[in-house]
């Protein structure tokens, strides 16, 4: 008896992922799962430089930033609960210091721009299409960093809206990288802080924007994380205790089906390579002293080395 419906993957036939490609990844918690992922496979890639975005319009300010070299100033961040925070960026980026706030967000800036012009792969994900307009600048802002609710106007982007926005990341991203693959993915964590009916809209309207704009003839694509956690995963045992998030057991099965769509057979090979290694690191020996341990380490060293002649950039 069959108990999940299965969604057919094909793996992509073209400019897959191996150990020479160089990976982007900026938006939502998907990039925080699969970045995970690839840190521990040892793969070249770069995630948030201003920590987790949630919405198109903060993605798209980020790269337009990046792509002109704009340079954050004292006029872009503010003081609030005892910290500095620039409402571009995740709390995570928030800083005792103003000068420190500054240095840092205009080195991942800096940062930024050098990975879209070297990026193989640009993977993005999109959280929610609701908003947060700041009324007294009348800007739409990344985060609210608890600066009361009073002070913004909360919105939903229109289809459209967010399609444009998604050519403008189009368009930026290839003024710099004619070649990249553009990888659109949608988070599976629901956003029922706004609401059941709401998120469940919000989803749409990111989903069907998408598709307006994706075309494997360009070198655009879909990841269905989405519809794999909706459809494959429905049951809640694949969910964490707050019942939101994937667990661990699905973050795996969604790597899984990533990983057979977008990774090569022969990085595939590479990363059982990997996994042993990172496993022999971490495994506690009964007897550290013994012969049969220090053996053990021998071979472990040996194939740190053979993977590193190979490739340099894989440190462990």
């Amino acid at each position: 008896m069959n108990l999940q419906t299965k969604i057919p993957l094909q793996p992509q036939p073209h400019n897959q992922i191996d150990y020479n490609s160089n990976l982007l990844l900026l938006g939502s918690c998907f990039v925080e799962n699969i970045g995970k992922k690839l840190d521990y496979f040892k793969f070249q890639n770069f995630q948030n430089p201003l920590g987790i975005l949630f919405q198109p319009l903060a993605i798209e300010k980020l790269i337009t930033n990046a792509v002109n070299k704009r340079e954050y100033t004292e006029d872009d961040i503010f003081f609030h609960n005892e910290q500095w925070h620039c409402f571009d960026a995740h709390s995570k980026v928030s800083s005792n210091s103003k000068n420190e706030l500054l240095n840092l967000l205009n080195s991942q800036i800096d940062l930024t721009a050098q990975q879209l012009h070297k990026s193989t792969h640009i993977i993005i994900t999109l959280g929610t299409a609701w908003v947060y307009r700041h009324i007294e600048t009348d800007s739409i802002v990344a985060n609210c960093h608890k600066v009361p609710q009073k002070k913004f106007l909360k919105e939903l982007l229109l289809v459209d809206e967010i399609a444009e926005s998604l050519e403008s990341i189009i368009a930026l991203i290839r003024s710099v990288n004619k070649e990249a693959s553009i990888l659109f993915t949608v988070s599976p964590v629901r956003h029922l802080k706004d609401g059941f009916i709401e998120n469940t809209q919000s989803k749409a309207h990111l989903i069907s924007a998408i598709h307006q704009v994706v075309e494997s003839r360009k070198n655009f694509h879909y990841f269905s994380s989405y519809e794999i956690m909706m459809d494959e995963l429905r049951d809640y045992r694949f969910y964490s205790e707050d019942m939101i998030h994937p667990n661990q057991t699905a973050i795996n099965c969604v790597w899984e089906k990533f990983q057979n769509v977008w990774i090569s057979k022969d990085a595939s090979q590479t990363m059982k390579v990997v996994e042993e290694i990172q496993r022999g690191i971490n495994h506690k020996p009964f007897n550290p002293n013994s012969e049969a341990h220090q053996n053990f380490l021998k071979k472990l060293n040996e194939k740190k080395e053979g993977l590193q002649k190979k490739y340099a950039h894989i440190v462990f």
